[in-house]
């Protein structure tokens, strides 16, 4: 499975997918370990959202891997939602967490991936995320029988919808300021999209600090040579390029 930002095919625009749905008592369950290194943490000490990105794709990649399906799918993520559970805190420099993974749902093309991040057995993170998998010319494909045969169990039969809000449009807002946020070869990935990890540290950069909730939603790619603008408003971002709005995001802090 591979991590991308994003492209302009995809499920219609609209309504988020944001439920949290609960972890299922049967079917596929992945769970992987990691530890918060100093290149994960902030300059309060605790898990930056970026990192907890890499850490979803990390698990998501581990899991399909581990399922034995295709390397070669290609899947890209077109919204991500992060809650901070009960305990109310993010995971700290130094500490153990473990993240376990299922399918919360399906559509005809796209899928719904459930991910806790646990520490000492105790959710502090829920996340959910949209994935859509694509052809080798970026069309959206259905979901095959071997995915239903690995996945199906968990899913439990659940129709996630497959919509994403629509752009919204910030320029001109009271409160809103822009900057340029220039491209770098790191932030892209295998298909030539800037990755969504890279994307969600734009979101790093602007918050300024651990928080509540956050959601991003990739409405088009960002691309190697295009001219980005990071428009800043409290609570809310996005990223343009030739006047279009590629992704968006939504905070509140602790």
């Amino acid at each position: 499975m591979r991590d991308s930002s994003g492209g302009s095919s995809g499920p219609a625009e609209g309504r988020p997918v944001d439920a949290l749905v609960p972890r299922p008592a049967q079917g596929r369950r992945y769970t992987h370990h990691r530890r918060v290194r100093v290149s994960d943490a902030g300059p309060e000490g605790a898990l930056r959202l970026d990192s907890l990105a890499r850490y979803l794709q990390d698990v998501a990649t581990d899991d399909w891997a581990d399922a034995g399906l295709s390397p070669d799918e290609i899947w890209v993520v077109r919204r991500t939602t992060v809650q901070v559970a009960g305990g109310g805190r993010w995971p700290a420099l130094g500490e153990d967490v473990d993240l376990t993974t299922w399918c919360g749902g399906t559509g005809p093309a796209w899928a719904e991936r459930r991910t806790d991040l646990e520490a000492n057995g105790v959710p502090i993170i829920e996340t959910v995320a949209l994935w859509v998998p694509l052809d080798t010319a970026g069309r959206p494909l259905r979901l095959g029988p071997e995915f239903h045969d690995v996945y199906g169990e968990a899913a439990g039969g659940r129709r996630a919808s497959g919509r994403v809000p629509v752009a919204p449009s910030l320029t001109g807002m009271a409160g809103v300021t822009g900057r340029p946020w220039p491209i770098r070869r790191a932030d892209l990935d295998i298909v030539g999209h800037v990755n969504n990890a890279a994307v969600w540290a734009a979101v790093t950069e602007v918050a300024g600090g651990p928080v509540a909730s956050a959601a991003l939603t990739h409405h088009g790619p960002l691309e190697n040579g295009h001219t980005v603008t990071l428009l800043t408003g409290p609570g809310r971002m996005c990223l343009m390029t030739d006047d279009e709005v590629r992704a968006s995001a939504e905070w509140s802090l602790l």
